[in-house]
């Protein structure tokens, strides 16, 4: 797909593929506590968004719209949160998750929170097809 990048172990581990957009990867982090969206610029090296282009970085941003615009759609939060941390997982990678005041760590982070819980597979499998139909009618 993309020979000269890697997706990191951790994150691979911890998600399952949406689909690609011009820049970045589009996955699901396996977590059924919290919708969360995963964009993974394919830039191999990049820790920062500071590491990218002037193109490439402004293409990233309107991929963070179009990724909150799809997680409004998917799952109606009450707030969108978006972030690039980077402490546990150096490769650039931007985290955007659906929050419910409802949900088990509002209104903290929900890094830290408790243990991941992955969805039961048929329900993953419409999840990500929903998204990447979202997606594609962006």
């Amino acid at each position: 797909m993309h020979p000269e990048f890697t997706l990191d172990p951790r994150l691979a581990a911890d998600t399952v593929p949406v689909g690609d957009l011009a820049l970045s990867s589009v996955l699901l982090m396996d977590d059924a506590r919290f919708p969360w969206l995963i964009l993974v610029p394919r830039r191999e090296g990049a820790s920062e968004i500071t590491d990218l282009g002037a193109d490439d970085s402004s293409l990233l941003w309107e991929e963070i719209r179009l990724a909150m615009g799809v997680m409004q759609a998917l799952s109606r939060p009450d707030k969108v949160n978006v972030a690039a941390l980077g402490n546990v997982v150096a490769q650039l990678h931007v985290h955007v998750v659906g929050r419910f005041r409802s949900d088990p760590a509002w209104p903290g982070p929900v890094w830290g929170q408790g243990e991941r819980k992955p969805y039961p597979p048929h329900a993953r499998a419409q999840l990500v097809e929903r998204a990447a139909a979202l997606f594609a009618a962006a």
